[in-house]
């Protein structure tokens, strides 16, 4: 499951974006409407009625949103029937990785020269931000620059990627650690020159909402 989980609006595993919907609420309350959700699945799959019902206390929009972010990170899954259920995590996308833009863009089709320096700094800061060492966070970016082909499409002035790696500790070790700092406004940025570059409007920067209720 995830080290720390992320407000389901925002994203930020630790506190909230300035305008999220949740600014509200805690972190104890972010972790127990994750919570509620996985503990009542761990027991049985169950319709959307049923897995509001047994909720610990009220469902709300935070449980919601929640189990959407469950959903889109693939932990959560719904069968033909209209019941969920919670998926194997040998299955499951790793919900460490990006799953909302602007962040998910940078992730699955890789930087573009103009973006590199941008969408290498929001990948380290969200890395870091989610608990990960410097090591596994500096082998998760090389391998993307190699899988997503954007060490080949060039723009870099050094010449390996973990030279390009090397000088970017900074970003992990700097102020704000932790928190992820500044990623979501460098991710911002590195989207706009890659969207330019494959002719791809601007995507929502949240995840479709998705949420318990039954048909």
């Amino acid at each position: 499951m995830y080290d720390r989980y992320p407000c389901p609006d925002c994203g930020e595993p630790n506190g909230h974006e300035p305008q999220c919907s949740h600014g509200r609420a805690s972190r104890a309350d972010v972790e127990k409407a994750y919570i509620d959700i996985i503990s009542r699945l761990m027991v049985s799959p169950a319709p959307g009625d049923e897995l509001r019902d047994t909720a610990d206390g009220e469902w709300s929009d935070l449980h919601d949103d929640a189990f959407a972010e469950l959903l889109s990170a693939g932990l959560v899954e719904m069968d033909g029937d209209g019941v969920f259920e919670l998926v194997p995590l040998d299955e499951a996308h790793d919900p460490v990785d990006p799953q909302y833009d602007p962040l998910a863009t940078i992730f699955k089709h890789g930087s573009v020269p103009g973006a590199h320096d941008n969408a290498i700094f929001a990948l380290v800061a969200w890395y870091e931000a989610r608990g990960l060492s410097w090591h596994e966070t500096k082998e998760r970016v090389i391998d993307w620059l190699h899988e997503t082909g954007a060490w080949e499409r060039g723009g870099f002035e050094e010449d390996s990627p973990r030279e390009v790696l090397a000088k970017k500790k900074h970003v992990y070790e700097g102020p704000g650690n932790g928190d992820g700092y500044g990623w979501k406004n460098k991710a911002k940025e590195a989207k706009r020159v890659i969207d330019r570059h494959t002719g791809t409007n601007s995507r929502p920067e949240s995840g479709t909402k998705r949420t318990a209720r039954s048909n």
